[in-house]
């Protein structure tokens, strides 16, 4: 960004650009009084938006941000020439559509028993919001339909933060079992459960960084919380599916050995309109054909672009 006091620049070379600000997609209000609607992937974006309107005395402080496009003269010689575009994989556009297609059912379980569907639609906002979180705690090394009957029995009891702190030990490690590592979601959901009684009001926090400082929870739970609780695209949540897939897919420039080591690799050139989509996608997909043994080849739509196919399958 440049300062407009360069006395060689031209006026129209100039634009004044106000910054504004809107509340993060799906923030809603906190605290009493909130209407109980329910959201969806997307839904969330239009869940409590504010706007702020500043008063006359905000308004005369007000910076202003000022944007600096050089002219094609200032562009001359020497001005750096455009940057090489970066590494993608080979005909992932065409590996994306045979997805989709195959996909095209919504008949997965992730897609019926996500953490999208293990909420009480009828609950406030926070309450929705609270839901979510437990329930991606709970997912952790577990089918889908395992967190979603023990989200059942929870909200048979009333899943609210206060409502969980005033189970015991053994009465809540009753009703998630047979999810996986129980006895130590047990111990990760109360003491997330006390902290966001003590520092959120009983609502969740609204950026990755505070999410996963929690207890139990970890990158991925912390993008899918932000995507379904928030309406907020902060990153891909990468799971063992995604990870798989994306390795034997070639849909990384190197081989990748953990989650996080592959959602890295996926924002480097994934287009982040994308972002959203893809791990619900490659989930189902996972679930369902590139399965992690003996992966369903020969129904892939991908067989004939897949790297790992014929090392997975034969030829």
């Amino acid at each position: 960004m440049c300062s407009a006091q360069d006395s060689g620049m031209s006026m129209a070379s100039v634009r004044m650009v106000t910054r504004s600000r809107s509340q993060g997609p799906g923030a809603g209000p906190r605290g009493g009084g909130e209407e109980a609607a329910p959201f969806r992937r997307g839904e969330a974006a239009a869940e409590g938006k504010k706007r702020h309107s500043p008063t006359k005395r905000q308004r005369k402080t007000q910076k202003l941000s000022v944007t600096y496009e050089a002219s094609d003269h200032e562009k001359g010689e020497g001005a750096k020439p455009p940057e090489a575009p970066g590494w993608e994989p080979r005909d992932w556009q065409q590996q994306l559509v045979n997805i989709r297609t195959m996909r095209s059912g919504k008949d997965a379980p992730v897609d019926q028993l996500g953490a999208e569907h293990c909420y009480d639609p009828s609950a406030p906002p926070k309450v929705r919001r609270y839901q979510v979180l437990l329930s991606l705690m709970l997912s952790s090394q577990t089918k889908d339909q395992v967190t979603a009957g023990a989200m059942q029995r929870l909200r048979a009891r009333g899943l609210t933060v206060d409502s969980i702190l005033q189970t015991d030990d053994s009465t809540l490690g009753t009703l998630i079992y047979p999810v996986g590592f129980w006895r130590s979601k047990v111990k990760y959901i109360k003491q997330t459960s006390a902290i966001l009684q003590q520092r959120y009001g009983g609502d969740i926090p609204a950026s990755v960084a505070e999410l996963v400082a929690l207890p139990g929870v970890g990158p991925k739970m912390a993008h899918l919380a932000m995507a379904v609780a928030w309406g907020t695209v902060s990153g891909i949540a990468v799971d063992t599916h995604v990870h798989r897939i994306a390795n034997r897919l070639g849909w990384t420039k190197t081989a990748t050995k953990s989650p996080e080591k592959t959602r890295a690799a996926l924002e480097a050139w994934l287009p982040r309109e994308l972002w959203s989509e893809i791990n619900g996608l490659l989930v189902g997909f996972g679930q369902q054909t590139c399965l992690p043994v003996h992966p369903q080849c020969q129904a892939c739509l991908n067989r004939s672009l897949c790297p790992a196919a014929r090392s997975l399958c034969g030829p």
